[in-house]
């Protein structure tokens, strides 16, 4: 399913903005085996009980950029985006739609002058489908979040009813260093497995995502 990273991106990646996270206390229950049975499958050494970062809220510079992927059960009637932590009724900013076609992917960034967001978006083959603007965007406090069943669902989990976790994050492992997992429950709830929808994100800052094999013309689309 993946491609090869282009050399010269990978010569020029820094560590991931969410490297030095800390813990999330406490850490949520997990119940079944369903999200540590995802992980072995993608060759992740994860302790879906122990490690969990806390990364309700995060914070990195201008021109950062990173990469999405999309995986679960609820990957066809599910959306994921990002949206500023601060204001009481954030907007939501759509990075990848509900029901995308299987392989296919997006590479962001946060830009300035004005600060907003440029998502792209490509199929399986690297060819871009669009490139959507989100003016407004904030690097310096966002989350992500995930719109299943009419039901948005954030990484703060002030936000989510009951105030309960309905978001986990954990760090990548081999292959996957430097990258981030995002894990939704978007069940009933409280609680639950987490392995509804599973959203890997790669955050480079200042310097261009690990990308997948494409022609240099698509990935200058990225600095416009």
């Amino acid at each position: 399913m993946f491609r090869r990273l282009l050399p010269a991106v990978l010569l020029m990646m820094l560590v991931s903005a969410t490297a030095h996270a800390g813990l999330r206390s406490p850490q949520a229950a997990v119940s079944t085996s369903a999200l540590q049975t995802f992980f072995a499958s993608q060759g992740q050494t994860i302790d879906v009980a122990n490690g969990q970062l806390d990364l309700k809220v995060m914070s990195v510079p201008a021109l950062t950029n990173f990469q999405v992927m999309v995986y679960g059960p609820g990957v066809a009637t599910t959306s994921f985006g990002s949206y500023n932590t601060a204001p009481a009724s954030p907007t939501l900013y759509q990075i990848q739609p509900s029901a995308p076609t299987p392989g296919s992917y997006e590479l962001a960034v946060f830009k300035n002058n004005p600060t907003r967001l440029v998502v792209n978006l490509f199929d399986p083959s690297s060819q871009i489908l669009g490139t959507n603007s989100f003016v407004g965007a904030d690097p310096t406090a966002f989350g992500f979040y995930a719109i299943s069943g009419g039901t948005t669902f954030y990484t703060q989990d002030s936000r989510n009813a009951g105030s309960a976790p309905r978001v986990l994050a954990y760090a990548g492992t081999g292959t996957r260093t430097g990258w981030t997992w995002f894990a939704f429950e978007t069940g009933a709830g409280p609680g639950g497995d987490f392995a509804d929808f599973i959203a890997l994100v790669n955050m480079t800052p200042t310097s261009p995502v690990a990308v997948r094999q494409t022609a240099w013309g698509v990935l200058k689309q990225l600095f416009k």
